[in-house]
């Protein structure tokens, strides 16, 4: 486990870096628009400009990456990211920020892209669980860093905007001077959703679900708390208590998960994210302990599903797809962001600050019955006619006796055995 760790530490070491960007840009953007006077809706828009962006570049990517390469596919986005985070100081009006959202979801697809991609291939089936686990880990820690460093300076200055560019340009550095190989060119470029269905039911379906309530949270939760009455401090304690407690839980979801059929823990961290989503829309507004609390309830349970969805998709992806499915899944989770941010924001405008929880407690419900049914359906191979009896094996001693006393009934079991039906 420690070698394969290693083999990829200086992967997981950018990821901490751009991730920590990520995550501090797009808090630092919910709440200077909400500063700034722009709508619920807007907000709201802003994020769902982000993920339209974020499928078209799981999309355009992958042949990005089959021409030039994982490395200099990398260092091309991430200088694109880091100069749209600079140009929102230029712009602080809605159709310039939404512009600049698309371009960063686009840079961010493919650099996620990449760095799965590549830690997928340097995973087995046997570890997968926990390598992804300590990959998300690295993601929600840095996420939570990220957070933290909105209270270091005012949201409505210049500040935050530079150390976001900052954190995304020394992301750079780890990957342009590991000395991991790089993964196997790729054969074709082609993301195709039905057979990533047909391979895993739960993993497509599972990220389009994490996409439809993840960015209703990311981007509608700064608000949430904004409307509850609490300033910068508390809006990132929030979102920081939910990444931490996400990381707490990840590794063992994930040691778990490499045990067990996985689709069974994506049910159970489904349901008991339902649950605690329940409780932030009913009882967040009772005090700041008690929304940290469920806050930290939250992210436990609901934050680790996507990489579940992964590990359980890849695990029944093909040699050499690492991309495929990787891009495949981030095109469904992109698609049902695009929809899940800005059905987050027309539901606390159309009702109250609560109604996003409610929101997201119905999506993971849905998810949870599906998996569920999906566990039900088992393949069972087809039996024609009637059971023959248990014949032992061909060396057995027991096999000569067998064969000798049928024949003298005039059978022979050789000939009358069913043939094996090919598995599906």
């Amino acid at each position: 486990m420690f070698r394969s760790i290693s083999a990829i530490a200086a992967l997981l070491f950018a990821a901490a870096i751009l991730y920590a960007g990520n995550g501090l840009q797009s808090t630092l953007l919910s709440v200077r628009g909400d500063i700034e006077g722009f709508p619920t809706t807007v907000i709201g828009l802003l994020a769902s400009a982000y993920y339209a962006g974020f499928i078209l570049g799981c999309r355009l990517v992958p042949g990005m990456i089959q021409g030039v390469g994982h490395i200099r596919a990398f260092v091309a986005l991430a200088s694109i990211a880091s100069s749209s985070a600079l140009a929102h100081i230029l712009f602080v009006e809605p159709i310039a920020w939404g512009g600049l959202r698309f371009i960063t979801g686009f840079s961010f697809a493919g650099l996620t892209m990449v760095l799965e991609s590549w830690i997928n291939e340097r995973a087995t089936n046997e570890n997968r669980g926990k390598i992804l686990s300590v990959y998300r880990i690295v993601d929600l820690g840095a996420v939570t860093i990220g957070n933290g460093l909105l209270a270091i300076a005012p949201p409505e200055g210049f500040q935050l905007f530079v150390l976001v560019s900052i954190l995304i340009s020394i992301a750079l550095v780890p990957v342009a001077l590991t000395r991991s190989s790089s993964p196997a060119p790729l054969e074709t470029a082609k993301l195709d959703i039905v057979q990533l269905y047909k391979v895993s039911p739960v993993g497509a379906i599972g990220a389009a679900a994490t996409g439809l309530a993840n960015a209703a949270f990311w981007g509608m939760a700064p608000v949430y708390v904004q409307e509850l009455g609490y300033g910068a401090a508390a809006i990132a304690a929030f979102m920081s208590t939910a990444i931490i407690g996400a990381g707490l839980f990840q590794f063992p979801t994930g040691w778990l998960s490499d045990k067990i059929d996985r689709r069974m823990v994506i049910f159970a961290s489904s349901l008991l994210g339902t649950g605690a989503s329940a409780l932030l829309a009913t009882f967040a507004g009772l005090s700041e302990n008690a929304m940290l609390g469920f806050s930290f309830l939250f992210g436990a349970f609901i934050i680790p599903v996507f990489g579940i969805c992964a590990a359980h998709a890849n695990d029944h992806a093909a040699v050499g797809k690492a991309v495929a499915t990787s891009g495949g899944l981030l095109l469904l989770y992109g698609v049902g962001s695009v929809v899940g941010a800005l059905v987050g924001a027309l539901v606390m405008s159309a009702f109250e600050p609560a109604a996003l929880f409610w929101y997201i407690a119905g999506v993971y419900l849905v998810l949870a019955v599906f998996t569920l049914l999906r566990i039900g359906i088992k393949r069972r191979p087809r039996i024609i006619g009637k059971k023959s009896r248990y014949i032992p094996m061909a060396k057995s001693p027991l096999t000569r006796v067998y064969r000798k006393r049928a024949k003298s009934q005039g059978k022979d079991p050789a000939k009358n055995a069913p043939k094996a039906e090919p598995k599906t």
